[in-house]
């Protein structure tokens, strides 16, 4: 995200400045604007839990769509399970949605409720 920062003015006279041309000493005005650079906003993709969807299941969910070995999705899983929500991975906006969006159709096809969510960082 680009965003327009501080302007700086600067003052520049020309001409001798005596006056002996009969002529105004010319004043010019410079600006210039320096651009500062944000960070994107970031999302927590988040699982919940639900009494329906088996844990085989979950653990296949974040291996394949969150890139986590087995060892980190059973984790995940079991954090899921025991404290009702887990965080899958933090993302920028459009990856974040394309997650959730994802799990969401992949859990619909195979029949599961399971929930996938995003919430800002």
């Amino acid at each position: 995200m680009v965003g327009v920062g501080k302007t700086k003015l600067i003052a520049m006279s020309s001409g001798s400045g005596s006056g002996d041309d009969g002529g105004d000493a010319g004043t010019a005005v410079v600006t210039r604007t320096k651009t500062v650079t944000k960070r994107p906003n970031l999302y927590r993709v988040l699982l919940l839990n639900d009494d329906y969807t088996p844990m085989e299941f979950v653990i296949h969910v974040v291996e394949n769509f969150f890139q986590k070995n087995r060892e980190e999705a059973t984790r995940i899983m079991l954090h899921v399970h025991h404290h009702g929500v887990g965080e899958c991975g933090v993302f920028s906006y459009e990856v974040a949605e394309t997650k959730v969006t994802q799990v969401m159709d992949f859990a619909r096809k195979h029949q599961h409720p399971l929930q996938c969510v995003m919430e800002k960082k």
